[in-house]
């Protein structure tokens, strides 16, 4: 639900009722993954999706219903042979979908907005919320904020990071779910956890869905071209945090690029140098001059990133591999350069380009090929993490022609 947290947060302060329904579970194909939501609330209001059409009136009714007799339900659809476009998913899987009220008087109201609170300042939290076991604990959530674990219920530890509500009164099980909690907010994930009623960690008791909303992932663009700008657009799109960053003043403006966070006048691998990336954040050099990127790229391959590439033909490729091996980078560390930049769309603008670029940067992100996926006979969602894939291949076809 933390993905709705902005319209959410305002719903809650305006004192609506509302009931959310959350995908707590996927089998096979589905069109959306653990924690994606819809909510409706008293007025019919409806914001979000759940399965991306297939099953939103039947939990339509059941968020109308859950509003009525204020009860939190777990519902499961899936596909029937019989009748594969009655209430079901066409696509074949399956989806777990837990429905809760939140009414004015909802036990689990406090703490719900403090975590859409949080999410809708995009501050690191993580909200875990029992999806199955004893009906008396569905629902009951917990918020968890960074640090080490908590000393207890709404008590904020001074730089150990804190817990605010409970699984129903069980302080181990609150505890051990604070602990797992934590966890995967700290690697940034949204998934399942059990755990047995004691609160140790095994199968049978308890099962947490624990949602993670971290601050946006980061990407920073070099070289204030016409390409940058349809790459910026692309990239909010995606729901990154933009910075724009360029050496010569006359471009790297405001004006050129209204759509960026951050536009930063400097040297591309001083400010790559004096600034923060994770695992998250993705590197993209269109300076196109050797005198920036090369540098630039010799920082940014021993930097910590999801995706570095680089915009150039084959021949500008061939020379700032060169020049990178001279500077003494290892093949280990050349190996992660994406160079051309781009997946081989046969694109040619700007916004084509953008395209190009962005579709690399999801393939390689999400273990996808890069390849139709009409014919191809592999599954549509990936569930395994990101791994080496023909896209990293394909990142040597010239994307954006001989430039």
């Amino acid at each position: 639900m933390l993905d709705l947290a902005g319209e959410l947060h305002r719903w809650i302060a305006e004192g609506r009722a509302f009931a959310v329904a959350t995908v707590v579970a996927v089998g096979g194909s589905a069109p959306r993954g653990p924690g994606a939501a819809l909510a409706v609330d008293s007025e019919g209001t409806v914001i979000g999706s759940v399965s991306g059409g297939c099953v939103e009136g039947a939990v339509y009714d059941l968020c109308v219903q859950a509003l009525q007799d204020g009860e939190t339900v777990v519902e499961r659809f899936g596909y029937s042979d019989d009748d594969a476009f009655a209430v079901g998913l066409t696509c074949g899987g399956t989806i777990d979908i837990m429905v809760t009220p939140v009414g004015a008087d909802a036990p689990a109201r406090p703490v719900l907005r403090s975590a859409l609170s949080a999410a809708a300042r995009d501050e690191p939290a993580a909200l875990a919320r029992v999806v199955r076991g004893p009906a008396e604990l569905l629902g009951t959530a917990l918020l968890v904020r960074p640090g080490e674990a908590g000393a207890g219920p709404s008590r904020a530890g001074s730089g150990a990071g804190s817990y605010e509500g409970g699984l129903g009164g069980h302080a181990e099980l609150d505890r051990t779910a604070a602990g797992e909690a934590r966890a995967l907010l700290d690697a940034g994930r949204t998934g399942t956890v059990e755990l047995s009623a004691d609160g140790s960690r095994c199968p049978g008791g308890v099962t947490l869905l624990v949602e993670s909303r971290v601050p946006p992932p980061r990407m920073i663009v070099f070289g204030a071209i016409d390409f940058a700008a349809a790459l910026v657009r692309v990239g909010k799109f995606l729901g990154y945090h933009v910075t724009v960053c360029d050496a010569r003043p006359v471009f790297a403006t405001r004006t050129r690029f209204p759509d960026a966070d951050v536009v930063v006048v400097d040297w591309p691998h001083r400010y790559l140098r004096g600034t923060a990336t994770d695992a998250r954040t993705v590197l993209c050099v269109l300076t196109h001059d050797a005198k920036f990127d090369v540098p630039l790229l010799e920082a940014a391959l021993r930097m910590p990133a999801a995706f570095v590439g680089a915009l150039g033909s084959r021949r500008t490729h061939a020379d700032r591999e060169r020049r990178l091996r001279e500077a003494g980078l290892s093949d280990g560390e050349l190996a992660r350069l994406r160079s051309p930049i781009g997946l081989d769309l046969g694109a040619r603008t700007p916004e084509e380009t953008a395209l190009s670029i962005a579709a690399e940067i999801v393939a390689t992100r999400r273990g996808g090929t890069g390849t139709p996926l009409t014919g191809s006979g592999g599954p549509i969602h990936h569930s395994h993490a990101p791994r080496r894939t023909r896209a990293a291949a394909l990142s040597g076809h010239p994307a954006v022609g001989a430039r």
